[in-house]
């Protein structure tokens, strides 16, 4: 079952590298980020199958760190990007496209936070394994889902910074 309207984010951890410019290629020691952490928070999460993949790289990253400053103004706390991937891919992803100054990138390495919200795909036909994550995009106020963005087919729509800021 996928995680709807009026949910509650499951209690899972992140991964993530937290952002500092002094170190330019290299993560350090990748830290928790418990979605426990978003309570109290208006957190906007989007996920992608894949970080370096062209629509992740070109359109679906690029777009929520050009609208960061809009979704801010709007009471986002938080924009998190998660992917399958691990953290130090994450971290080199942020760092290669510059989005990490205001992004966290975080790794749901294992897919437990895919696999409890049922926003897990099997891409296993393309050569991506059978555990990422679909394109999606969710608002979490106070842990609360109050937005939620699949897309059913190739492109950014529905999961883009343009839906959520309509949502807002």
């Amino acid at each position: 079952m996928t995680i709807k309207v009026g949910d509650t984010l499951p209690s899972v951890n992140l991964k993530y590298c937290p952002y500092d410019p002094s170190l330019e290629h290299a993560c350090g020691i990748p830290q928790n980020l418990s979605t426990d952490s978003f309570k109290g928070k208006k957190v906007v999460i989007f996920g992608v199958p894949g970080a370096f993949t062209p629509t992740c790289n070109n359109s679906h990253l690029p777009e929520f760190h050009q609208k960061f400053q809009e979704l801010t103004a709007k009471g986002v706390d938080q924009v998190i990007c998660i992917s399958t991937s691990d953290a130090f891919v994450m971290d080199a992803w942020g760092k290669w496209t510059k989005t990490n100054d205001k992004l966290i990138l975080a790794a749901d390495g294992n897919g437990e936070f895919v696999t409890a919200t049922g926003l897990a795909q099997d891409l296993t036909k393309i050569g991506f394994g059978p555990l990422r994550s679909q394109r999606f995009a969710l608002v979490a106020d106070d842990l609360k889902v109050t937005y939620i963005g699949v897309e059913t087919g190739s492109g950014v729509s529905v999961s883009g910074a343009t839906a959520v800021l309509a949502a807002l």
